[in-house]
């Protein structure tokens, strides 16, 4: 792909910077810079951003670096630096809002069916802010229901995967004939065969709680960034705004 663009370099630094100093700070790091449940002691405003240059191991780091290097690059040279850094981070922040709309969701049910099995909504938040939860919670609501609740206030979302759907997106729209080849499928795929897939397997594994990609993985903040990724490349198409460079 040639020489490196401005903007791709520089993330990478920063994801870089930030995931050596979590290696030598840990708990601190993901306390202050993941993203938090709003409702939850830890959440700052800030962490709709710094979450994107968190992440959760060397794999996770690795996959989504190369993503951004390997589809961001056409893309920046394209747009210009400041065009696709406006994308991106418009991607990883609506990705990070959508994200938290759906743990709103698993929250108001859990806590909801918790309350109307006769416990104070003080109480419940007392016991889920120290860790902890009950047994006896499953035998009132499904396990999926208390799950939900529980991995919605007190499990952080970190990772720039959300960032990078939206980027997978712009470039399947901008370059869609382009082959892919994946290491588990040495054939090449059009981007636009390709992408749509891997979306609609996340929005599967998101909707039914299957596994498909592994488990602790924030599918909607996938499904988030391909979503306004999406709605970003239709509406500067229909207004002729994607043949502008931002330089």
């Amino acid at each position: 792909m040639g020489r490196m663009t401005n903007a791709i370099k520089h993330l990478l630094i920063v994801n870089v910077l930030f995931f050596v100093a979590t290696s030598l700070y840990g708990d601190q790091m993901y306390e202050w810079f993941s993203l938090w449940f709003p409702k939850n002691d830890n959440f700052e405003l800030w962490q709709l951003v710094t979450h994107m240059f968190m992440h959760g191991g060397l794999a996770h780091i690795g996959f989504n670096m190369y993503a951004l290097w390997a589809f961001g690059t056409p893309l920046e040279r394209m747009w210009g630096r400041n065009k696709f850094l406006f994308f991106y981070f418009s991607a990883g922040i609506g990705a990070g809002l959508i994200h938290s709309g759906v743990n709103y969701y698993y929250f108001n049910e859990g806590i909801q069916a918790l309350v109307n099995s006769g416990m104070a909504k003080s109480q419940v938040i007392e016991i889920i802010s120290g860790g902890q939860y009950s047994p006896s919670w499953y035998d009132i609501a499904s396990k999926s229901t208390i799950d939900n609740f529980l991995s919605a206030y007190n499990t952080p979302a970190v990772g720039a995967s959300g960032a990078i759907y939206g980027v997978l997106v712009a470039f399947g729209m901008s370059y869609p004939n382009s082959e892919l080849f994946l290491i588990f499928l040495p054939i090449p795929i059009k981007a636009k065969i390709f992408i749509p897939v891997l979306i609609g397997l996340d929005l599967f594994s998101g909707v039914t709680g299957y596994g498909i990609f592994g488990q602790g993985i924030a599918h909607f903040a996938h499904v988030g960034g391909a979503l306004v990724g999406f709605i970003m490349m239709w509406y500067w198409k229909k207004n002729q705004f994607n043949n502008n460079r931002w330089n």
